[in-house]
């Protein structure tokens, strides 16, 4: 069942002046072809806005921010930034999947937690704040709810290749991945991986596909090193 819409409205400290706009941004085309809604009524000619506007804010942001950065470095940052794993994180903690729209068997198959609905949710969010509030209340949006704690999403975006090149330099073994827990349907899967470095667990990750559970773990190994790096202590 979706939550009240005023809720997230409070979340994101934005009110829309247009609400029927604010509900379309939270219409899935699940919910748009089961209630017989018009095909432009869902949300996807707002993400096809928001997913524009993220780029151009985002690389003004990184255009300003990062001075020293080459185009190429800027790039491959923007792109762990506007990616549909990170921005599937970024709607998670605005628990925007609960305040979706979605049609019966969307919501039956997982539809809340995809990280392709979610993130798609998120670009289309952020095109409804753009229509709504014009350029700089969308940039204000992404830049409070994208925008902060880059260098841990980016962390995450590149989290096994970071972590294969932190065992190297540190010649600690063989960096593997194992599958400790394949749970649900075929439709909602959840995996739970282990990061292993020899025989030696470094991070658990869990995720609704594999290869996203591995990106947790990694990510979780990554932190943990960090962290002991700062307290200079040795790794567990």
């Amino acid at each position: 069942m979706n939550r009240d819409l005023a809720e997230l409205e409070q979340g994101i400290g934005y009110s829309f002046h247009d609400k029927n706009l604010f509900r379309q941004a939270m219409i899935h085309s699940s919910y748009a072809n089961e209630h017989q809604l018009n095909k432009l009524a869902c949300n996807e000619r707002l993400e096809f806005l928001g997913d524009a506007v993220l780029e151009l804010v985002c690389s003004d942001y990184l255009y300003r921010t990062y001075g020293e950065k080459p185009e190429g470095e800027m790039t491959k940052l923007r792109a762990s930034i506007v990616c549909e794993p990170t921005l599937a994180l970024c709607a998670d903690d605005l628990k925007l999947g609960e305040y979706l729209l979605l049609g019966r068997g969307e919501e039956a198959t997982g539809g809340r937690g995809r990280a392709s609905v979610v993130s798609d949710a998120m670009e289309a969010l952020i095109g409804a704040v753009y229509l709504d509030g014009g350029f700089a209340s969308a940039k204000e949006f992404i830049h409070r709810f994208v925008l902060n704690d880059i260098e841990h999403k980016q962390l995450f975006y590149d989290s096994k290749t970071i972590l294969q090149e932190m065992v190297q330099a540190e010649n600690e073994g063989e960096l593997s991945y194992e599958l400790l827990r394949e749970e649900g349907p075929d439709h909602n899967k959840r995996f739970e991986v282990r990061a292993l470095v020899g025989n030696r667990e470094v991070g658990r990750g869990i995720g609704r596909t594999k290869k996203a559970a591995e990106a947790m773990a990694a990510y979780r190994a990554i932190l943990q090193k960090k962290a002991a790096q700062a307290a200079g202590t040795d790794q567990p």
